[in-house]
């Protein structure tokens, strides 16, 4: 049994992790512009030696490490871009670029392969088989940055696939562990109500577009209180109103935007139909017009059960069944799903925040971090589940 075997390699590597996760979150970079960050992933891979490298796009970069002797192919993967936000962190690695800052922990999840990858290089004859390491770009932007990897050929012959995402609502030490359906298929709409404007004075000289939106939006929530069963899996949300230049006039337009989240195929097929029935009668009703368009988001992160058991096996027994978190799924989306469709494989959250240290903002936030103690968890059970994976 190789588990807990390598704790102290990983031990001693803890402060260049926590290094390298300095350096990421000091110079964001926003998805599909990964360039810088992708030279440093590439150069630093470089300098680990046995490592075959490769660029499958513009800013992503695969590492394979082939073991001495053959078996099965794994692949890890990590997230490397980061949000439109400005940071208010004022931590001195804080964003340097403005408006730009890793405030998703994705810094993180590349520090985190980074040191797996430099771990598992120098144990080279000790791999039966391949670890495949993929450094992604554009998780946060769709269509993703998995869907151009996956189409670059970067999963041909992988048998598994593990990633993990750094989680703040889970406390440092606990790992989040969900078998099968973990995370939703996001997808996008917009409508914009087309009515005809004039003098707010003299609304019956108009189709009041807002007026119109309003009714839209409050039937829109009938979907999943009077159209859908229950016990389904669906979220519609409008996040978006977008109308109006001044007090007096009513304008000829509204825009309306949002997003649904569901987990099942037929019933993520049947929303667009659904709700654009609803758009068109309530428009029809009062003379306007409308245009409707609905967007597919990723595919719902569904985790395999022999993989997940693998992540479980390895944190019990490095960490103990104190370190397992109780977690439901969520509806959040996660383009790894795009990985999961060429390969069974697990996607698991490490526990991130630490209430002690006031590391409790929510991701997205203007100040968002994590407790860097969750980096060294990260590495362990990455380079300990590989060995139990491959050999």
């Amino acid at each position: 049994m190789l588990l807990n075997t390598f704790k102290n390699e990983v031990n001693q590597l803890k402060y260049e992790v926590i290094g390298w996760r300095k350096y990421l979150h000091q110079n964001p970079e926003l998805s599909f512009q990964e360039e810088k960050t992708a030279q440093f992933v590439y150069e630093t891979l470089a300098s680990f030696g046995n490592l075959e490298l490769s660029r499958p796009t513009k800013t992503s970069v695969m590492a394979r490490l082939i073991g001495s002797q053959p078996g099965k192919v794994l692949a890890i993967r990590a997230d490397m871009d980061a949000l439109p936000i400005q940071e208010e962190n004022t931590f001195e690695f804080a964003s340097c670029t403005p408006g730009v800052m890793h405030a998703c922990g994705h810094d993180g999840h590349t520090a985190i392969l980074l040191g797996t990858a430099k771990i598992l290089s120098g144990m080279k004859e000790r791999i039966q088989g391949e670890v495949r390491f993929l450094f992604q770009h554009g998780e946060e932007m769709f269509p993703g940055g998995a869907e151009e990897m996956v189409e670059a050929g970067v999963m041909e012959g992988v048998d598994l696939v593990i990633g993990t995402h750094l989680w703040s609502p889970i406390e440092v030490g606990k790992v989040g562990i969900v078998y099968g359906k973990m995370q939703a298929a996001p997808d996008t709409f917009d409508i914009t109500i087309k009515g005809a404007g004039g003098h707010a004075a003299e609304p019956h000289h108009t189709v009041d577009a807002i007026a119109i939106a309003t009714q839209v939006v409050g039937n829109l929530q009938h979907i999943v209180s009077r159209n859908t069963d229950p016990l389904d899996n669906l979220v519609v949300s409008v996040t978006k109103i977008m109308a109006g230049t001044a007090h007096n006039v009513i304008p000829n337009t509204v825009e309306i935007g949002g997003t649904v989240r569901s987990f099942d195929a037929k019933l993520r097929e049947s929303i667009p139909p659904l709700m654009e029935r609803i758009i068109k009668g309530i428009t029809l009703a009062h003379g306007a017009d409308y245009d409707f368009s609905y967007n597919y988001g990723y595919r719902p992160v569904v985790n395999d059960e022999a993989v997940t058991r693998g992540i479980e096996e390895t944190v019990l027994e490095l960490f103990g069944e104190e370190a397992l978190a109780s977690i439901k799924p969520d509806m959040g989306g996660e383009d790894f799903s795009a990985f999961q469709q060429k390969a069974p494989g697990a996607f698991f959250y490490i526990g991130a925040g630490n209430a002690e240290k006031g590391i409790v903002h929510p991701h997205h936030h203007p100040r968002f971090t994590i407790d860097e103690e969750s980096l060294e968890m990260a590495v362990n059970i990455f380079v300990h589940a590989a060995f139990k994976f491959l050999n």
